[in-house]
């Protein structure tokens, strides 16, 4: 007789989800030749559980797959139950970026919108607050518009963080193993309503490339079809929503009459635009490209600026960089907080109810990684202490 338990003797009616296989082996960085090795399985016995080829493995294998995974059994045999929105990915550089660091992203995308499906049964979050946009409005025009709309007249942005999120935007900064992924934007719907999350790379610390990057995901998100596969889109085409996107954000960050007024005099001085950095806190070559983009500067004058930058070493890391700061994502943290506050969840709690009612179960540690959450934040003591006092005499 065998003493191998058989999958189907444990999981009821579950049936072993090969996708959330997939998803588990891209979000540790493993291919699955890797996965195979560590497991000691057939790379193709891989192959095939993740497509759906083979079905109903021993739990004795889901077993050891969670372990060399790191996620929980339940994991593997559950569904997601919450719809999710099926929208295009916009990544900047995607033309340049690996899939598979793609993949990655998009995967654990999923994983956010169902937790913030999960808030907002519980929580008012801000409406998304954005103007309607012409399909011929122009890059510089929307930039307009969204000034316009959110009141901010033609002063430099300090925070497009908190401005993003006060308007209903969800921001995060996101873990990534590559410098290829800089930025992406994607289109949520929970509790009947849409919204879009906007992310980017954690390795990135300075303000000026945050800020460049939020502001061009504002440019996809105001100009460009959701609903279009982008895999599918000429290689030209895409380099023209990518420009638009890179025009949008210059004119959202660098108001026009503004900037020209502050730049024209010393346009033509790189050490000037150092200070006016301080300022605006946007990229000189940011800049340098606007004043080329408004004539105050010649194509001429712009490619001599770039190769004098090249020439100091600071195409890549510029002045200010290591001293201009912006606020960290602070939306979904303060709402997870709030929920355990005000003792709607205890951690444990907040984790169950993510796995039985949504159809995710994680450990704490990828919940904290995943919503930018302190260390610590969703793990309680196994051991709670029970509180005992001194009598008074």
């Amino acid at each position: 007789m065998s003493n191998v338990i058989q999958f189907n003797q444990i999981a009821g009616i579950r049936r072993f989800n090969g996708e959330r296989l997939k998803t588990a082996r891209i979000w540790r960085g493993l291919s699955a030749i890797q996965l195979a090795e560590i497991t000691m399985l057939n790379r193709q016995t891989i192959s095939m559980y993740e497509n759906g080829k083979l079905e109903n493995p021993e739990f004795s294998t889901i077993k050891k797959l969670s372990e060399a995974l790191d996620f929980p059994i339940k994991f593997f045999l559950e569904d997601v139950k919450v719809e999710l929105n099926d929208s295009s990915t916009y990544f900047r550089s995607l033309l340049t970026t690996n899939k598979k660091y793609r993949l990655e992203q998009e995967k654990k995308v999923q994983f956010i919108s169902i937790v913030y499906n999960m808030l907002s049964d519980y929580l008012n979050f801000e409406k998304l607050n954005l103007p309607q946009i012409s399909k011929t409005a122009t890059p510089q025009e929307a930039a307009k518009l969204l000034r316009m709309h959110w009141n901010l007249g033609n002063k430099p942005i300090e925070n497009i963080v908190y401005l993003a999120e006060s308007n209903g935007l969800i921001v995060i900064d996101f873990e990534t193993s590559t410098d290829d992924v800089d930025a992406f934007s994607h289109k949520i719907i929970a509790d009947g309503t849409e919204t879009y999350l906007i992310g980017y790379s954690r390795n990135k610390k300075t303000a000026a490339r945050i800020h460049f990057d939020i502001a061009h995901e504002l440019g996809h998100i105001l100009l460009h079809n959701w609903n279009e596969d982008l895999e599918d889109i000429e290689k030209e085409d895409f380099k023209q929503i990518e420009n638009e996107a890179h025009a949008f954000a210059s004119a959202f960050l660098l108001p026009e009459k503004e900037f020209l007024e502050e730049v024209e005099p010393y346009a033509k001085n790189l050490a000037y635009y150092t200070e006016l950095k301080r300022r605006w806190k946007t990229s000189i070559a940011a800049m340098i490209r606007r004043a080329k983009d408004l004539e105050i500067i010649s194509s001429d004058d712009y490619s001599r600026l770039m190769r004098y930058m090249q020439k100091q070493g600071i195409r890549k890391i510029e002045p200010l960089d290591d001293e201009l700061t912006t606020a960290e994502p602070s939306l979904l943290r303060q709402a997870i907080n709030v929920l355990l506050d005000q003792k709607v969840f205890t951690p444990n709690d907040f984790l169950e109810e993510l796995s039985t009612n949504f159809g995710l179960t994680l450990y704490p540690k990828d919940v904290e990684n995943l919503l930018g959450l302190k260390k610590g934040t969703l793990s309680e003591e196994v051991n709670p202490k029970i509180e005992i006092t001194i009598k008074n005499n």
